[in-house]
């Protein structure tokens, strides 16, 4: 395993570990969570920003309902099952058939539409030990899954919508190569040769709308429909598949999702599947690679650390952790016995990309000595310290 390897970066930044006790799932240590919070808070405020509501559902629901679905037939062999006082039941592989209940518990009106619900939904899927590696390939995962219920003649705008969002997103985690891809009718798949005519002229042509010039990808569409997938280049120049548009006639109808129309009589919404990142757990992981390790502040676990470099100065850099605390910083405190060179070695080890070093003259002084990511060293005021730390530490705009 090589030092660039987010194996390796989780275990020296302390964020997450697996162990054989849990094979295929992710023990998170809290620098781990701080960053998957800010990762989802982000993506959250975008979310409702664009008019989509937060709503959450089952891990385990009864077999039968993914039999309706289609999706037992096509992923019974990698979803866990089991039996609880006789009932069949399974855990959830994704989020679409739970999201539709929620669609089909009040009578929905034309008026209504389009709805969007999103989720951070907890899915479980029987992947092979061989097939596992780190957090690209998990048995446990959150996807960011997001469903659109609407008409026909509103998944132009609603596709336009959610590949604003995605460019967005991709460029605030620092990705500004972006290859979308349109994928077409798999072999195997439900629904009728003029539902799927349809569905895919309908979703070729929204993406066009949105400016988008997709790469044709025959026979590698979902089940139920076809789909845009987005593809992240990293810095050494590897392709990720995060996101994904879907468009989905099928399963309204084998989950019987209604609502009544202007002639006052019952239709079909159709369904668009959403993800900008797919699994959170693989995002993470594609994200440390691209940034070896060295997070934006925005993003990273501990924003700052405030280094005493003796005893004389420790009360006074409580004062200055409390005052970051305060700002709504993450921060870090160390005012053990090392030397300051050696507390440098370790905050950046640890991908901590500020450092207020505080000794006998800033305790004088009332200053803070700041150093940056990339060398640079200022000294500041307290109250200049602590807004030029914020400054630095403040991500873009959700």
């Amino acid at each position: 395993m090589h030092a660039q390897d987010h194996r390796a970066l989780g275990n020296r930044l302390d964020l997450f570990h697996q162990q054989q006790e849990g094979p295929g799932m992710v023990f998170w240590h809290p620098r781990g969570v701080a960053l998957w919070r800010v990762i989802e808070d982000h993506i959250r405020r975008r979310m409702r920003r664009a008019g989509y509501r937060e709503v959450r559902t089952p891990q385990i629901l009864a077999r039968s309902l993914w039999e309706r679905s289609g999706h037992w037939e096509k992923f019974g062999e990698d979803m866990f099952a089991l039996e609880v006082e006789g009932r069949a039941l399974a855990v959830k592989p994704m989020s679409c058939p739970c999201h539709i209940q929620i669609f089909n518990k009040r009578v929905r009106s034309f008026r209504d539409l389009p709805m969007r619900y999103f989720e951070f939904g907890a899915v479980h899927r029987s992947e092979p030990s061989g097939a596992l590696h780190g957090l690209f390939r998990t048995r446990g995962f959150v996807q960011d899954d997001a469903h659109v219920f609407c008409r026909e003649d509103q998944v132009e705008a609603e596709v336009r919508r959610f590949c604003r969002i995605q460019t967005a997103l991709y460029a605030d985690f620092g990705f500004d190569e972006v290859e979308v891809r349109f994928s077409t009718r798999p072999e195997v798949r439900a629904g009728s040769d003029d539902v799927w005519d349809r569905a895919e002229r309908s979703l070729e042509a929204a993406a066009r709308a949105a400016g988008l010039d997709p790469i044709l990808q025959p026979g590698e569409g979902a089940f139920y429909g076809p789909k845009l997938e987005f593809h992240l280049k990293d810095r050494l120049g590897r392709s990720w598949q995060c996101g994904t548009v879907q468009l989905d006639f099928v399963l309204p109808d084998r989950l019987d999702a209604a609502y009544h129309d202007e002639a006052n009589g019952s239709s079909r919404p159709v369904i668009l599947h959403h993800a900008v990142l797919g699994s959170l757990e693989r995002f993470i992981g594609i994200l440390l690679e691209h940034h070896d390790g060295h997070l934006p502040p925005w993003l990273a676990p501990e924003q700052v650390l405030v280094a005493s470099i003796n005893k004389e100065a420790a009360p006074y850099a409580c004062k200055i952790e409390q005052a970051l605390a305060d700002a709504g910083l993450r921060v870090a405190f160390d005012d053990g016995p090392d030397t300051l060179p050696r507390k440098i070695v370790e905050a950046r080890e640890r991908g901590i990309p500020l450092i207020a070093v505080i000794g006998k003259r800033e305790a004088r002084e009332r200053t803070v000595a700041l150093r940056h990511r990339d060398g640079r060293q200022e000294i500041l005021e307290l109250a200049q310290a602590v807004a030029r730390i914020a400054e630095a530490a403040t991500g873009p705009v959700g």
